[in-house]
């Protein structure tokens, strides 16, 4: 349910709260529209059991919060990239009302979903060094330019208030698969992310998958991996953290986004 419908749920009576920066907030008995993002790492979590929570949670306490998912981007034809250079190309340098390579832009993905969810698949853990200012435009894997695609992702995403974004913090790959000086810079990046970009009081929130994939270390647990060189989660781990993510979702919507756990948990 949006704008129109959102107004038409408050003269029926559903009971709504107010969220920062005018973003409207559905409590128990309101309804919203959800969008996730996501590549193969995104795809594993959703089969643990999201979309099946949604259900149990919206019986239970006879909400209407209605979760949908897809590929974003397709491999073809963009490609198969969500770095954050990628988002950044699609929805900063190529706004506007038409897609860019098939692709939706903010500006017609935001009419039609309250909630709009995004993430990076373990690639993204790949930074390497860099030196200098960071290049928005760029897409060199490099922590300053993350950080600078990340401010530019920011400004151009509070220019949507009536849309929350609830963004992972990155998918990282296994020891095998990742050298010290990355691990320790996707470490860098994700706090910055976390106690710098993340801000409260407007429309933009996080679901700090990057924990529970590290649990405080720095690279994805080998119990929670497919394998040892595999950095998909495997089937254990994603229906263990599904309703982590349910939740999280739930929080951002009725307003508890910038109190409760970053990890969805109690």
């Amino acid at each position: 349910m949006h704008r129109l419908a959102l107004s038409a749920a408050v003269a029926a009576g559903l009971v709504l709260g107010s969220g920062a920066a005018g973003v409207s907030s559905a409590r128990a008995g309101g309804a919203a529209k959800i969008l996730f993002l996501h590549h193969s790492t995104g795809g594993v979590i959703w089969k643990g059991g999201v979309a099946d929570w949604f259900q149990r949670q919206n019986a239970a306490r006879k909400t209407r919060y209605e979760i949908s998912e897809q590929e974003f981007p397709k491999n073809s034809p963009y490609g198969w990239n969500n770095y954050p250079y990628d988002y950044w190309n699609l929805w900063v340098k190529h706004a506007g009302a038409s897609p860019f390579k098939e692709e939706p832009t903010l500006e017609l993905l935001t009419k039609k979903y309250d909630v709009i969810v995004f993430k990076h698949c373990f690639p993204v853990s790949s930074i390497e060094e860099g030196s200098g200012r960071g290049d928005e435009a760029s897409e060199e894997k490099t922590l300053a330019n993350y950080k600078a695609q990340y401010l530019a992702l920011k400004k151009k995403l509070r220019q949507f208030p009536k849309t929350k974004f609830l963004v992972w913090t990155g998918a990282v790959n296994v020891k095998s698969q990742l050298s010290a000086g990355q691990a320790k810079r996707t470490k860098e990046f994700f706090d910055w992310v976390r106690r710098s970009w993340d801000e409260k009081g407007d429309n933009l929130y996080l679901w700090d998958f990057y924990q529970l994939e590290t649990e405080g270390g720095l690279y994805l647990k080998p119990e929670h991996a497919a394998s040892a060189s595999d950095s998909h989660p495997n089937e254990t781990f994603a229906r263990r953290v599904a309703p982590l993510f349910g939740q999280r979702v739930v929080d951002v919507i009725e307003g508890r986004g910038d109190s409760a756990s970053l990890t969805g948990g109690k």
